[in-house]
Parts: structure tokens; sequence; C-alpha cells
């Protein structure tokens, strides 16, 4: 029953993404026709000429890259919320559990008060957030081996207390910042956006997510092997240790990489995995495919709200699906056939 949902789920599910990819490009400050934003596509995919450059420039270099983005980043969030939940084997983990979104706001919010390689523009912000997450990571991981080794108890009191740590060290930094614009372009970035987005800044978060997405999927069955605890891991010849390990590594990186360009963007990965469990059950091999999918359709369809609720302005993605995913968690766990990690 379940591979027949997923048979009808995944191939729904991509198609509604393309949908939703298509028609949230024609979303912003200036709404594009439906049909203006089809001919660009088919024009540049084509390589025909444009009809019009202002609208080609609009949908093609700006608009596209930044749905392009949305999806690219819901994807992975929602794929590391999957795997972060059975890692620690609790429910109520998301992808910023290590403490990666804090550390990565007081990385953004060095090199944005101080003003340091402001030449570089979004290129030092990325960078300074990207170390700052990967600072972050490194110190629950160090700081849990010292304690006795990775353990999901471990894991989440070490993740909590740093991140509390190093959201106060960010707020500090805004707090000290003697430039207003600064600090509220740290707020902006600490609720999540995808305004700074562009075809050079989309290779290498589609990387990491398509390698890392890539990694979890043939390791499909030891996670459904680590989901019923670690002995029962261990009884099928899992090696918990080294798999605890590597999804450590790998979440830390996933998502430093998915933090750094689009900032804190929260509840996808949270709500996501647990939304894709109800649909197709809590095997891997099925839910990272449709949690990448569900993850992407949701960010692309938040980003493009946030384009037009306030226009000519834009809020900031992060509060958003904070808005919608709040509720919609609770519903979810409303459901009494619903139970994290059953078969």
């Amino acid at each position: 029953m379940t591979r027949v949902r997923a048979s009808i789920a995944l191939p729904v599910l991509g198609l509604l993404l393309l949908g939703a990819m298509i028609v949230a490009t024609g979303f912003g400050a200036e709404t594009v026709p439906l049909h203006a934003v089809v001919d660009v596509l088919h024009r540049r995919i084509t390589g025909l000429a444009p009809t019009d450059l202002g609208r080609d420039t609009i949908i093609w270099q700006l608009r596209v890259p930044r749905t392009v983005l949305a999806a690219i980043v819901g994807a992975g969030l929602a794929v590391a919320g999957a795997a972060m939940q059975t890692l620690v084997r609790n429910p109520l983990a998301d992808p910023y559990l290590l403490g990666v979104s804090s550390g990565a706001g007081v990385g953004a919010a060095a090199v944005i008060t101080s003003g340091l390689f402001a030449g570089a523009g979004l290129w030092a912000l990325s960078a300074g957030a990207l170390a700052g997450a990967l600072i972050a990571a490194a110190a629950v991981f160090l700081i849990a081996v010292a304690q006795g080794g990775i353990t999901p108890l471990r894991l989440v009191l070490t993740g909590t207390v740093l991140g509390s740590a190093f959201a106060a060290l960010s707020s500090y930094l805004i707090f000290r910042s003697s430039d207003p614009a600064a600090a509220q372009s740290v707020l902006f970035w600490l609720l999540g956006s995808l305004s700074g987005a562009d075809w050079t800044r989309i290779l290498l978060p589609a990387s990491v997510v398509g390698l890392s997405t890539l990694a979890l999927f043939l390791a499909a069955n030891w996670l459904d092997a680590l989901n019923l605890g670690p002995d029962a891991a261990a009884s099928v010849g899992v090696p918990v240790r080294e798999l605890r390990i590597a999804l450590f590594i790998l979440l830390a990186i996933l998502v430093g990489v998915l933090v750094a360009v689009s900032g804190g963007i929260g509840f996808v990965g949270l709500v996501i995995p647990h939304a894709a469990r109800l649909l197709v059950g809590p095997r891997h091999r099925l839910l990272l495919p449709t949690s990448a999918l569900c993850g992407a359709l949701f960010l692309v369809v938040a980003d493009a709200a946030t384009r037009v609720l306030v226009r000519p302005t834009e809020i900031p993605v992060g509060v958003l699906t904070g808005l919608i995913g709040a509720p919609a968690f609770l519903l979810l766990m409303g459901r009494r056939r619903y139970r994290f990690g059953a078969a």
C-alpha cells in the first residue's frame, strides 16, 4: 500500500513542483503574465532571441534563479530534517539542531556589522555564514566526543546549548553595531531570504544537496535500522558509531551551505519530513525523495508569497514559513494514525 501511494505521490509532487516554479516566476514587485513567462522560458531553452529584453532580464536573470534556489534549499532542508530526526531519534529535531544556523548567524553578523570584505558583497556574507556554521558544528562534535561519544541525547543537549550561546553572540554583534542599516540587514538575513539569488550562487548548493541526498538514499537501509534504535541496528550489522559520525558530518556541511545562501529558514526541515511520512511511510528509500519534493514545493510557494503579500516590499521567507509551519505541525501531530518512525 505504501509503495502504491508513493508511485502516485512522487510523480504528482514532481508535476506540482514544476508548475509551481513556472507560476511563481511571474510573481514579484511587477507581475508578469503566465504566457509571457512561458514565452521567455521557451525562448531561453530553445535559443531563440527574446521579444522583450526587459521581461527577459526580470524572468531569466532574477526570478528563475531565485525560484530554482528556493526549490534547492527547500529540498535540502527537508532531506536534512528527515535525516536529523533519524540521527537523534527525535520527532522535534530540525536541521538547525547542531547549532549550525546560530553559528552561521554569528559569521554573517560579523561580516555585515564589521564592514569587512564589503566589496565582495553577498559572497563575503555567504563565506562568513558558512565559516560560522562549520565552526559551530565542529564545536558540537568535539564537545560531544569529549563527553563520551556521539549519542542522540548528547547531540540534542550540546547543539541546543551551543546554539543558544551563538545566538546570543550574534545578538550582541547586532547590539554593538553603530550602523542601523547593517543591523537591519543582519536581522533580515537571520529570518531567511532568497533575494540575493543569481545563477552563480546556485551551483554549490545544488551540488551539495544532490550529492547529500544521493548518499543518504544509498544508506537508506542503514537509516531504517538506525531508526529502530542502536541495538537493533547493530544486530543487523550496521556500524552505528561510524554511521552517526558520517551523518553528523554530512548534515553539518549540507545545512551549513544552505544557511550560507539563504539564512535561517525555519520549520521546513521540521514539518515537511512528518508530512512526507504521512504520505509514504517512514522507509527512507521513499521518505527522502518525497521529503525533497515536498520541501521544494513548499518553499517555492512560500517564497512567491513573500513577494506579493506586502508589495512592493517583501517579507523574510522565514517569517512566512514559521507562521505556516507551526499550525501545520500541530495539525499533523494530531493525526491519530501518525506515529513517528513506525513502519
